[in-house]
């Protein structure tokens, strides 16, 4: 199959999402048709760690993160060319949209461009946040998106239940990552305890929630908190004991994630955080802000817990590190929980199946998808 994936916002969780397609559908071709941030990371710097043999990259020059009438005409009619030339040349099995902009402008464009297999991940559901003006503009651009035809496929069950309650068909496939590499262990005690985190520093991660909740423990030795990434919102990030690394490799990354006592996000939505599940696989417990996405990586309490206001984060941590023996129990069933629900291999399965299916129109229940990715288990 050729697929073709459109995005705008080239960095980061999104980045992630599109990678790990091309990975685990490495007997496919992927196309990436690629806005650029250059505040958050370079382009050129997110293709490093695609691999070589199966994709290749076209450059959206048009693409902008803000809504901006004839900036975003001129990015649609730069994709509809692109999608014109690329059926010219090659058969286009589907075409794969990510992140609200990609997913209004792809669909219009696809629907111009008359291909039929035509998938949208918001990765983020963006009417969530933000004013009470900008989450009904997003809503109802969201709502007019969905004549232009196309299948809304959430990342998480508490994102499709977001769409679901604006009265907007979707699906949902959780998102996944690899739980087979070795990976490393809780570091050993006798460190500081350390509370880690990994995004863009912006609005949507809360940086000031973070903030407050760290300038809590200022005054105590034993406790430090990591900011993996970086982003416009950094200067918020002003508490003595917050140490921000700016974008690292992967592998770093990975390094670094497994140094932490509790894995913490103070998002105010996700889709399906990436950062949090590569936490369970390297067997963390995990801290999170109630949210879509957060909220369906806890189970009950046993891998970790959610948190409503910063008392409630602050009061957690404190019984994390008074009884630190039971994050070793916490952080196994987080490993455990990520094989059962968010495994990569089951992920990719529902979306090859997907990108096959989806013009026939079976799939229009949520439950179809969910159903046919657990039983390749």
């Amino acid at each position: 199959m050729t697929i073709v994936h459109v995005v705008e916002p080239f960095a980061s969780g999104i980045a992630t999402f599109v990678r790990s397609l091309v990975e685990q559908l490495r007997n496919d071709t992927h196309i990436v048709v690629h806005g650029e941030r250059t505040q958050v990371m370079k382009c050129e710097e997110v293709k490093l760690d695609f691999p070589r043999r199966n994709v290749c990259f076209i450059r959206w020059h048009r693409a902008g993160r803000e809504i901006r009438l004839f900036q975003d005409l001129a990015a649609l009619f730069e994709l509809l060319k692109i999608f014109k030339q690329l059926r010219k040349e090659r058969t286009i099995d589907a075409v794969h949209l990510h992140s609200s902009k990609s997913g209004f402008l792809g669909r219009l464009a696809a629907r111009l461009a008359g291909i039929r297999t035509v998938i949208y991940t918001p990765n983020g559901a963006p009417f969530l946040s933000g004013s009470r003006f900008a989450c009904f503009l997003y809503r109802q651009l969201e709502k007019i998106a969905t004549f232009f035809g196309g299948q809304v496929v959430c990342c998480s069950h508490s994102e499709w239940q977001a769409y679901h309650d604006i009265g907007i068909n979707a699906v949902y496939i959780n998102n996944g990552v690899s739980v087979r590499r070795s990976r490393k262990k809780l570091a050993p005690p006798g460190r500081k305890f350390r509370i880690v985190t990994c995004g863009r520093v912006v609005a949507q991660k809360n940086p000031v929630l973070f903030n407050t909740i760290a300038s809590y423990f200022e005054s105590f030795d034993d406790f430090e908190f990591i900011w993996i990434g970086g982003g416009p919102d950094r200067e918020l990030l002003s508490a003595r004991n917050i140490t921000v690394t700016g974008w690292l490799p992967i592998r770093e990354t990975e390094r670094m994630l497994a140094t932490a006592s509790v894995f913490l996000s103070t998002s105010s939505f996700e889709g399906m955080p990436f950062a949090a599940l590569e936490a369970l696989v390297l067997r963390k417990p995990v801290l999170l802000k109630d949210c879509t996405g957060n909220r369906d990586i806890v189970a009950g309490g046993i891998n970790g817990d959610l948190f409503a206001t910063s008392e409630e984060a602050i009061l957690s941590i404190l019984r994390y590190y008074a009884n630190r023996e039971m994050l070793s129990v916490m952080g196994e069933y987080s490993k455990h929980y990520c094989e059962q629900q968010f495994d990569v291999r089951t992920t990719t399965d529902a979306y090859r199946y997907l990108y096959r299916n989806a013009p026939t129109g079976i799939l229009r229940e949520k439950t179809h998808l969910f159903t046919y990715a657990s039983n390749r288990r």
